[in-house]
Formats: structure tokens, sequence, C-alpha cells
């Protein structure tokens, strides 16, 4: 099974420029690869910071966008992200218990895509009831494999600026895998950078944004990283998950 995530496009209102380039371009040319190299795909999941300041606007280029992608295409959330606004805008959007999550059944396993968004806080949350929803979807998954989307890695990264600003209910979150102990892999967006690893016994992933980098700085403040914008290819089998990072082409706008 083939999946791709895309995270952070951080759309702003068509013309506009976030950090010195245009976001909107950035997204229709990393679509436009995965059009070309991977409509095989099984589904794409763009995780979250969709939009960079919830607007109307943005929205409605991300929905134009997302009509052009030939796999078929879900939406998460993140901390950028106006929820109300996007389930208004995305009308065809069911959301569950109140936020937008959801699950995706496949022959190699169940999907979990989690909303994290806290409205007006930076750093992503799990109240009880999204807990208890994950908890839910985790005892229906039984021996199945479960993988996990997020917008907020629970886990540190090291960069002090942005691990005060991951999943603040990380041990929380930890307890409800570990009831279950059918997870394989999270991945997760919001840092801007290529990594893997494990956290408790998982293993982890993050993803570049198709717009702006985080710089790989280890000191307490946050700056640009110059890196050029990727998406993930993941593959996923009954013998584990490969995950490949792909700096997609950008042409001259």
């Amino acid at each position: 099974m083939k999946i791709i995530q895309i995270s952070d496009p951080h759309l702003v209102p068509p013309g506009g420029l976030l950090f010195g380039t245009d976001p909107l371009f950035r997204l229709e040319a990393c679509l436009a690869d995965i059009n070309s190299n991977h409509a095989d795909a099984e589904l794409v999941i763009i995780s979250g910071d969709l939009a960079n300041d919830g607007e109307r606007a943005a929205y409605a280029a991300l929905r134009d966008q997302v009509a052009t992608c030939v796999p078929p295409c879900r939406l998460m959330l993140g901390n950028h992200d106006d929820r109300d606004l996007f389930l208004e805008m995305f009308s065809e959007t069911r959301p569950e218990c109140g936020f937008v999550q959801s699950v995706v059944d496949t022959q190699e396993g169940r999907l979990i895509l989690l909303d994290t968004l806290a409205s007006g806080l930076v750093e992503g949350r799990l109240c009880e009831a999204r807990l208890r929803w994950l908890d839910e979807r985790l005892r229906e998954a039984a021996d199945k494999p479960a993988f996990i989307f997020m917008h907020h890695p629970p886990f540190k990264i090291h960069m002090p600026e942005l691990d005060s600003v991951r999943l603040a209910d990380a041990d929380a979150f930890h307890a409800v895998l570990a009831r279950h102990g059918n997870v394989r892999h999270i991945f997760a967006g919001h840092v801007h950078r290529l990594i893997a690893g494990s956290w408790r016994g998982i293993p982890v992933s993050t993803l570049r944004g198709t717009n702006h980098q985080t710089a790989l700085d280890f000191s307490d403040s946050w700056k640009l990283g110059l890196e050029p914008p990727a998406y993930a290819v993941i593959f996923i089998d009954t013998d584990g998950v490969v995950v490949h990072f792909h700096d997609f082409p950008i042409a001259a706008a």
C-alpha cells in the first residue's frame, strides 16, 4: 500500500507570499508531481497547517487545489487552522465528536487521523473526548496494525522552541496507545523537518513543509531553513513501514 503524506502548506490568500515564497504555487507543484509519479497511491494525507492564518480565501484556494489531486485526499488540521471555518468551507467533512478526525481501513491495517488543534494555542492538545475516541478506534482495530497521523508530534526533537509547542498531552496519549499495543507508526508534521526515530518503542517520522522549513539549529531560537520542500512516499505491508522523502521540483514562478 502506498500513501503520500504532505504537511504544512501554510496557504495564504492567492498572490500572497510567506517568507518570500508563494505557498499556493508550491502546493500546486507538489500535487502536480504526485499526480505525475504517484497517481497509484491509495491516499494523500495533508497533515495540518493547511492555511497560515485560517483565512477563507486560503481555504478556497486549497479546495481548488485538492480537486486536482488524482488519488483521494484527506485533510487534517494544525495550530494555524480555523476548525469552524474549515468545516464551513469543506462541508463534506463529517466531524467526529466535533473534531476533524477519521479512520481509513485498508488491507494493511487502520489509519487513524487525529485532530490535535487547540484553538488559540500553538501546542497540540487531545482532550478527554478525543482520547476516548482514539481509545475506541484502537479497540475496534483489535489485532490489526494501526497507523496514526497527527499534526503535533508527541515526542521531543531536541529543538527547544519546537519542543515547547509539541503535543501537550503526550503521556495521556501514550497511555491510550499502550493499552492496545497495535500502533506501528506515528506520522506527524508541525516541525518542518525530516526526522525519523522512535518514541517509547513506536517508530515515528516528521516531514518538511511545502513552503518553508525549520533550520537545523538546536539553540533556544527558531530560524528559517533553506532546505527544499518535500513530501513523503509511504509504503506499508506485512513486513513493515518504509518512508521515502522526496524533494519535489519547483519551476520558476
